[in-house]
């Protein structure tokens, strides 16, 4: 594990957080493939209920290095290829992280405590929830670098605050605020700096309290919803509720239904 990604596991929920607070966390070479390391391995582990992605000091992340990217005008992220092939390819297969978060069966929770920009709002976007401060500055940042954009951005935004507002937001880079974030739909929840970390840590482990294989059915069929049709859509959920019936957090919740108790969910 790198030191610039800082991993722990409390009542369930793991919380990766990028620790270049010096650089607002701006993605490295080291933190990038501990990321990449990391989530996978998080996404299959059973004491895992829930996954956290946070910033240290005060910023979630400012994205790429732009520092690195006036050193290296071919605007690759890490090692220097010398074709612009090679540096798609190494681009592409960085943005993985991104899908495994969208991806991964269990709710992923992006904790915005200040500057998200550029690629490291994708990574937020990518998460299944947004929890930020009211005062957070949130950006998509990448006109005013004179790039389009990467880590799946492009992808997730629409689908939170329709075409025509993602696009003046990539066009304009305009900054929001975390208020004005979640009057749009960008994220789920605000608080202010008093209560932030308190209602943050409590969203995390609620998440992580609830029935896991179902949850992550329910990402399926979501993002099938996306990109599938009706009818495919409606044949994924047949099969994942079917299969969420045979579970042992589904049979203890109906006995818990029938005898007017709160469910216990071990994600079993």
């Amino acid at each position: 594990m790198s030191e610039h990604l800082i991993e722990t596991l409390e009542n369930g929920v793991c919380t990766l957080t990028m620790n270049r607070p010096e650089a607002r966390n701006a993605m490295s070479g080291p933190m990038m493939q501990a990321l990449n390391e990391a989530v996978p391995r998080v996404a299959a582990d059973k004491n895992v209920r829930a996954v956290v992605l946070t910033g240290a000091g005060g910023a979630f992340c400012a994205g790429g290095d732009v520092k690195g990217f006036a050193a290296e005008p071919s605007g690759a992220k890490g090692a220097n290829p010398t074709t612009l092939e090679d540096r798609i390819h190494g681009l592409r297969s960085g943005m993985e992280l991104s899908r495994l978060l969208h991806e991964m069966p269990k709710p992923t929770l992006a904790v915005i405590p200040g500057p998200a920009a550029g690629a490291g709002l994708s990574l937020a976007l990518a998460c299944d929830l947004r929890f930020a401060l009211d005062t957070a500055k949130i950006t998509t940042a990448f006109s005013k670098i004179g790039a389009s954009g990467d880590y799946g951005g492009s992808f997730f935004l629409p689908y939170l605050v329709g075409a025509a507002k993602a696009k003046e937001l990539y066009f304009s880079a305009d900054v929001i605020s975390g208020q004005q974030a979640f009057d749009m739909g960008l994220v789920n929840k605000i608080a202010s700096a008093e209560s932030f970390a308190d209602e943050a840590k409590a969203y995390g482990e609620h998440l992580a309290s609830l029935p896991t294989i179902a949850i992550g059915y329910m990402k399926k069929n979501i993002n099938a919803s996306q990109h599938g049709s009706m009818s495919d859509v409606f044949d994924l959920e047949a099969a994942h509720m079917m299969r969420c019936f045979q579970t042992e957090d589904h049979k203890n919740a109906a006995k818990a239904f029938v005898n007017k108790e709160a469910p216990v969910f071990n994600g079993k």
